[in-house]
């Protein structure tokens, strides 16, 4: 099932890369259509792909009453202690500007801003993800940002699935419409006739929704390019297959493109995963996703201890990363490129996915190199201010004219000397 292979995985290991060369010239399509038509463009592209009959975009006040009131009272309860796990957590995220005072009386600092409005992006078709709602919007409602909107493709019955709603309905946010794919990213960035333009779009999406985001950024803000979901493990000798054949599954279901990746010191481990890896797929539900996945961009590397495992997960930059082992706080600190660490053997991801608290809108292919886990950070804007006295500005004028003349710019230096008393009509 894995392929096993003697030596530390290379920083590509396991991701089919796409040519996107022919999904853009599509998206470009697409975007400039919504740019022109709008509403009348959103709803084509919603009859063509989701509903054939959708007759309006935005969910109504009665259509959220209605979900809400068909949700079951336990999993109702199940959200509800989620939610309250997810704010808890990124409550911690929030932080304050700063101020400093000098002894001449010069003050500066920094002002931390919520972003006015943020449009969240949740992916609809096959499944419903009311975790993805919570992800998106409870930071945001902890920045304090004012308006958030939700977006999500319609079912085959024009109907957004109750669990959706009844999750953004416990967030506080009613701004719910009923569009899909690179037209809602556009829909957002541009505004139409009934979705008003944001200045951010958040989440994650198929190819079209994140090439959307790639040639719309500037236009809006993005929180990253996301693409397929992806694991790596690393397991020692003592760690059991049963566990972590699991765990790999439970990306592989995602996508036939999802990578699962194990990195263990032990064959006898591996193998031994690759025979549960067999038996599980029997009863998943979702097997020839998860088997295709495996087939594809599945692997077992097999390296001489765990500080080499830690090193290529380093290499890697995984979406998620578990480090099962007795000690995992003891490779914690080399952790230097990992979308989400899950430590310990009874840490598995779906932990995080779903109840836990940390955000599970992540870095992939390698990008937790430069990219975070989303966080209240992404949805506020910082502004630095700066107040000098007279004197302090007289003091410094004379440096920083000859710093601004230095780079040729004559007029910088005049705007710091004028105030100094110079006079350049002489």
């Amino acid at each position: 099932m894995l392929k096993i292979v003697y030596g530390a995985p290379k920083m590509n290991a396991g991701r089919d890369v796409q040519d996107t060369s022919k999904y853009e010239e599509i998206v470009k399509d697409i975007i400039k259509d919504v740019r022109v038509n709008g509403d009348e463009a959103l709803l084509k592209y919603a009859r063509k792909f989701d509903c054939e009959t959708l007759e309006s975009l935005k969910v109504t006040q009665a259509e959220i009453d209605e979900a809400v009131g068909m949700m079951d009272e336990g999993f109702m309860a199940i959200l509800k202690e989620a939610k309250e796990n997810i704010e808890n957590y990124h409550k911690n995220q929030k932080r304050d500007g700063f101020s400093m005072t000098l002894e001449n009386g010069v003050k500066m600092g920094q002002v931390i801003l919520p972003l006015n409005s943020v449009g969240a992006y949740v992916p609809g078709g096959t499944a419903a993800y009311p975790s993805s709602v919570f992800m998106n919007l409870i930071p945001a409602r902890i920045a304090g940002v004012k308006r958030i909107v939700l977006t999500t493709p319609a079912g085959r019955d024009g109907k957004v699935p109750a669990p959706l709603i009844a999750a953004a309905n416990l967030c506080g946010v009613n701004e719910i419409y009923k569009t899909g794919g690179a037209q809602a990213v556009a829909a957002l960035a541009f505004g139409t006739d009934t979705i008003p333009r944001v200045d951010k779009v958040v989440g994650p999406g198929n190819i079209y929704v994140t090439l959307a985001k790639k040639q719309l950024f500037g236009t809006i803000g993005i929180d990253m390019t996301a693409g397929p979901s992806e694991i790596l493990i690393l397991a020692d000798e003592k760690s059991n297959p049963a566990f972590v054949a699991a765990d790999l599954l439970s990306q592989a279901e995602h996508d036939k493109l999802a990578s699962a990746i194990l990195v263990t010191n032990s064959l006898s481990l591996a193998e031994k995963v690759n025979i549960e890896l067999e038996k599980q797929l029997e009863t998943l539900p979702r097997n020839e996703i998860a088997k295709a996945s495996l087939l594809a961009n599945g692997c077992a590397y097999i390296v001489k201890d765990m500080d080499e495992a830690v090193e290529a997960a380093n290499l890697c930059a995984p979406e998620h990363l578990e480090i099962c082992v007795d000690e995992p706080f003891r490779y914690l600190p080399k952790i230097r490129a990992a979308g989400s660490i899950f430590l310990g053997r009874y840490t598995p991801e779906p932990l995080a996915d779903y109840m836990a608290g940390p955000n599970h809108v992540l870095p992939t292919s390698g990008s937790a190199r430069f990219f975070s886990p989303l966080s209240v950070d992404d949805f506020v804007k910082k502004s630095s201010y700066l107040y000098y006295t007279e004197e302090a500005t007289k003091a410094i004028s004379g440096k920083v004219a000859a710093f601004a003349r230095s780079e040729g710019l004559e007029a910088h230096a005049r705007s710091a000397l004028i105030r100094a008393g110079e006079d350049f009509e002489k």
